[in-house]
């Protein structure tokens, strides 16, 4: 049987198939990365940090707590005062999503039961965020993330 030689020819066509590999997995998991972001959150960064202080001791001030549970097929979020007694909210916006990605993203229907606010929304196992914005009744705004993990 005849043995054939290693060229450079042939070291020249791994060394550029190595590369292209490397680079079209890179060039791959780049397009993903942007085509998953959620998007701008703030128009202008530095006004924003200006504000932060400001809301953030207005907020705080509230003395809320917040809690998410799943299950049964509903969202429950508990939000509570300083004494640990239900808040009813004058105003909630909430977008449950999972953390990694913004596919899964839904607006459900939170009503208040007289302890908790309640949605009735299947999730899969995992965990996933609550980005809410919610008003209180004097007009402070309350934004927070809170972590649900689902076990099934």
């Amino acid at each position: 049987m005849m043995q054939r030689e290693f060229t450079g020819r042939h070291a020249a066509i791994l060394f550029v198939s190595a590369f292209a590999v490397i680079i079209g997995v890179n060039l791959v998991l780049a397009v993903q990365a942007v085509k998953t972001f959620p998007g701008l959150e703030v128009r202008n960064s530095y006004v924003a940090s200006q504000e932060f202080d400001v809301r953030r001791s207005a907020q705080m001030s509230l003395g809320w707590s917040v809690r998410a549970d799943a299950r049964d097929g509903r969202v429950f979020l508990s939000v509570t005062d300083k004494d640990g007694g239900p808040v009813e909210l004058a105003q909630l916006d909430a977008t449950l999503g999972r953390a990694t990605h913004v596919w899964d993203d839904i607006q459900p229907e939170f009503v208040f039961d007289g302890s908790a606010y309640v949605a009735p929304v299947e999730l899969g196992k995992g965990n996933w965020n609550i980005r809410m914005v919610a008003r209180a009744a004097n007009g402070t705004e309350f934004t927070q993330r809170v972590i649900l993990h689902v076990r099934k």
